[in-house]
């Protein structure tokens, strides 16, 4: 009896605890998956439309609105990825890659200590009219910058003054603007100038080839400029211009602007700036940034059982692109679907 339990006992260690099973998680793939979805989207939308617009063509019914449609739908597409992202930038910076937020925290040029005060504000921890220990994170800030120290004080002033917002540029909502878009512009143009060169290198054999590149460029330049100044000017419309005056504040309070109001009017109306671009450009860049938009939504990584999923969707993303590069190459749309057509050749 005693060896019986004995055994039993040694049976149950040799069991694994199945609450101590370590998960196994996956999701490493899902950059690729969610470009080859992206694309493949996109092929089948172009199909679409161009049978709808041979269809309407042939009715003679085509009109102005859907000949600008197309254009307008890469703008669209750009202005709702770059919201996205904006948006996890502000508030769940962890979902985007290092380097992105890096790259994006270069080009605002913004005092750390600002965007931590709305992060805590959008968490209520940050709140005007109540002392809740976290006026030093501010009032440092005003230390540096030589402002009054009160202006800190979520208990004293409310809501932030729109000149710390502003950094060192004053109180003017306009001239802040005008001053991040010649800036930004100054910063852009030694950035993209020497790669538009770089990039046409051999083909830089006259006079209006320079040219080309120099205004392509600059044409890029003034799109990040607006996209950079378009945002701070909407969050200054919408916390302290327009947006009070729209709505009384006992409907919408300094606080709720602060907690992510101004901050969304801005991401809602960044991207607009694409409309500066050609629309080759804005087809690009809108397929550049759809994908990083939609891994901020998704998990980076999800249990290992549901990874059927993304290979099903990466499964028939990849046959659609293939198929189309083999029987209508021109359907795939930008750099990606002529360097993919040549390589299939």
């Amino acid at each position: 009896m005693a060896d019986a339990n004995h055994g039993a006992a040694r049976g149950q260690q040799g069991r694994k605890d199945p609450t101590h099973i370590k998960p196994q998680f996956a999701g490493r793939t899902m950059d690729l998956t969610l470009f080859s979805l992206t694309r493949a989207v996109d092929l089948v939308i172009s199909i679409v439309w161009s049978r709808w617009r041979r269809w309407r063509k042939s009715q003679g019914r085509w009109s102005l609105a859907e000949n600008i449609a197309p254009g307008f739908a890469d703008a669209g597409v750009f202005a709702t990825s770059a919201a996205i992202v904006m948006w996890a930038w502000f508030y769940l910076p962890e979902r985007l890659p290092k380097s992105y937020e890096r790259w994006i925290g270069e080009v605002a040029k913004v005092d750390s200590r600002l965007i931590e005060a709305l992060r805590r504000v959008r968490r209520g921890v940050f709140v005007y009219g109540k002392d809740t220990g976290q006026a030093h994170l501010l009032q440092s800030m005003c230390k540096d910058y030589g402002w009054p120290i009160e202006w800190g004080d979520p208990a004293k002033t409310i809501p932030i003054p729109c000149e710390m917002v502003h950094m060192s540029c004053g109180p003017n909502c306009e001239k802040h603007a005008i001053s991040r878009f010649a800036r930004t512009f100054k910063f852009a143009c030694g950035t993209y100038i020497p790669l538009q060169i770089a990039f046409r290198l051999r083909r830089l054999n006259s006079v209006s080839s320079v040219r080309r590149a120099v205004s392509d460029a600059l044409r890029s330049s003034a799109f990040l400029a607006s996209f950079v100044s378009i945002f701070y000017y909407s969050v200054c419309l919408a916390r302290t211009r327009i947006g009070p005056k729209v709505f009384p504040q006992d409907v919408v309070t300094p606080m709720m602007w602060d907690s992510g109001l101004c901050v969304g009017a801005g991401c809602l109306m960044c991207g607009w700036s694409i409309l500066v671009e050609s629309p080759s450009k804005r087809q690009e860049l809108a397929l550049f940034v759809a994908p990083r938009a939609a891994a901020t939504v998704l998990p980076r990584f999800y249990d290992k059982q549901y990874q059927y999923r993304e290979r099903i969707a990466f499964a028939i993303s990849a046959a659609v692109l293939l198929t189309c590069l083999q029987e209508r190459p021109s359907m795939v749309r930008g750099v990606f679907g002529r360097i993919a057509a040549s390589v299939l050749k």
